[in-house]
């Protein structure tokens, strides 16, 4: 363990093994630092928050501090933050708010670059990239491998799709399905995110599978969730399967559709 003199780690704070605390960082009483964490210098962690291990912050980054919601009033709420994160300069990361279940969650393996916001009570799984001063409104769902473009801005509720790809400069307002490829300032659906599938492996009689499921599901004069109940009926692949039931699922939000 090695804490900077200059470094503040108010009593109560919980720092494991192998942690680096740099110069004029601040850690609240109530964080837990798991093995490895690296705070560069003039990182403030506050809240009942929790670094996993070898996640790694850099200089004036702001961590667990009071939720962005006027309705917050001091509660007890939380933030999760996995292991092997990578959290840039200037990065924001809110806890939960009693009213969104108290909770903020981030995944393992992520990338956070400069200027990126995680508003309270949102949901980010694993390896997901946030691109420089992209922002995630509150009660935002992004699943896992997804990426978000620079200065691209996702609405409150939105949920955004296991392995989708949003361009930069987007405003989202809507849900975008697995692997779904987003563009444009108020964005249209652009198709699949094709490169990102072949990153991940996915092989090429899949994606064939996966585009003809695309094109049953959004170019039929019926609407999506009778589409998709009507697909769901035929055998399909893991990774349709995957999209169906994402459309499928509760939601109060629309989806992002292709440009008519």
């Amino acid at each position: 363990m090695s804490i900077h003199p200059s470094a503040i780690v108010e009593k109560g704070a919980a720092v494991a093994a192998g942690c680096r605390i740099g110069p004029f960082c601040h850690i609240g009483k109530n964080v837990r630092l798991k093995a490895g964490v690296h705070l560069h210098s003039h990182v403030v962690i506050s809240g009942h928050t929790t670094i996993g291990e070898q996640t790694e912050i850099w200089p004036f980054a702001s961590i667990g501090s009071q939720p962005q919601d006027l309705k917050y009033a001091g509660e007890e709420t939380r933030l999760e933050i996995g292991a092997r994160n990578m959290i840039r300069e200037s990065v924001s990361i809110n806890p939960g708010t009693a009213g969104g279940g108290g909770l903020t969650r981030i995944g393992n393996d992520c990338l956070f670059m400069l200027g990126t916001h995680v508003g309270h009570d949102c949901t980010v799984g694993n390896r997901v990239v946030m691109a420089n001063h992209a922002s995630l409104a509150g009660h935002v769902l992004i699943g896992e491998g997804a990426i978000i473009g620079g200065l691209a801005g996702i609405h409150q509720y939105v949920r955004i799709g296991e392995g989708a790809i949003i361009g930069a400069l987007a405003m989202v307002v809507a849900d975008v399905i697995p692997y779904g490829s987003v563009i444009g300032e108020r964005p249209k659906l652009a198709g699949l995110n094709l490169v990102g599938l072949k990153r991940r492996g996915v092989s090429r009689a899949e994606i064939s599978e996966i585009r003809a499921a695309f094109r049953r599901i959004f170019e039929a004069d019926q609407p999506l969730r009778v589409q998709a109940e009507t697909l769901l009926k035929q055998e399909n692949g893991a990774r349709v399967l995957q999209i169906l039931e994402f459309i499928l699922a509760d939601s109060g939000r629309s989806f992002c559709v292709p440009k008519a």
